[in-house]
């Protein structure tokens, strides 16, 4: 059963030297990471091989499909199909519509702050953009939107971070990362970013444990709500 995580304060970061936010997407913005497991056990189920979540939590989560596809071929020893990638790829865009939701309090978050943001995800560019389209978020990131088709490695490469910050024109020392996957929280702290761990999407009530130690990021928070606890710096002002 999860439990709740108590927001930690930066360790030795100066929080004003932030000038850019960089969010994760799937597990982040939106809540889609124990959705997109299920779908993908039942995409596998089809071709007659069972997995389950802790198997799907263990080897997919925070990675590429082509990742995905290479890993399942050296632990089967064979490849998948030539369409099963756009299957499942279908599949979860089928199950994305009526089910999956913004992650609560991530509106109220990017309206606040003071700094600009951006998204980089392991994702396609396809389902980056429906994930936002159906929660109310494309609006929020137009023209800001990296994926790691834009870069020659996914994470935990800290290629698509490095891409989003010098494309949004900032420094890695001066961007903060809101990831959930122990994959993408490696490829963060790989940048060499402030990297905060986000531990509020439903997969963590699903059995996801693949985290990193609590010493290893600037900060562990489990609700969006509390984003501004320990950056009021982040927050922008409000008017009298």
């Amino acid at each position: 059963m999860f439990s709740k995580v108590t927001a930690l304060p930066p360790i030795g970061i100066d929080l004003r030297q932030i000038s850019l936010v960089i969010f994760d997407c799937d597990g982040v913005l939106v809540d889609s990471e124990y959705l997109s497991a299920t779908v993908l056990i039942d995409v596998f189920s089809t071709i007659g091989i069972t997995i389950d979540l802790p198997f799907v939590y263990d080897n997919f989560v925070g990675h590429s499909f082509a990742t995905v596809a290479a890993k399942y071929a050296r632990l089967h020893g064979n490849n998948v199909s030539e369409t099963f990638e756009q299957d499942y790829r279908n599949q979860l865009l089928q199950s994305f519509v009526g089910q999956l939701q913004a992650m609560p309090g991530i509106k109220a978050v990017l309206e606040s702050l003071n700094v600009p943001f951006c998204l980089a995800s392991g994702s396609s560019p396809t389902r980056v953009n429906r994930s936002l389209e159906l929660t109310g978020l494309l609006g929020y990131f137009e023209n800001r939107v990296f994926t790691t088709t834009m870069v020659k490695h996914g994470k935990p490469s800290p290629d698509i971070f490095l891409h989003a910050a010098q494309t949004m024109g900032f420094l890695p020392e001066n961007c903060l990362v809101i990831e959930d996957s122990a994959t993408g929280i490696e490829a963060a702290l790989a940048a060499k970013m402030t990297t905060w761990h986000f531990k509020g999407g439903s997969h963590f009530n699903h059995g996801y444990e693949k985290v990193p130690q609590p010493h290893l990021v600037d900060r562990q928070f489990d609700r969006m709500d509390t984003f501004f606890d320990t950056a009021p710096q982040l927050r922008r002002k409000q008017e009298a």
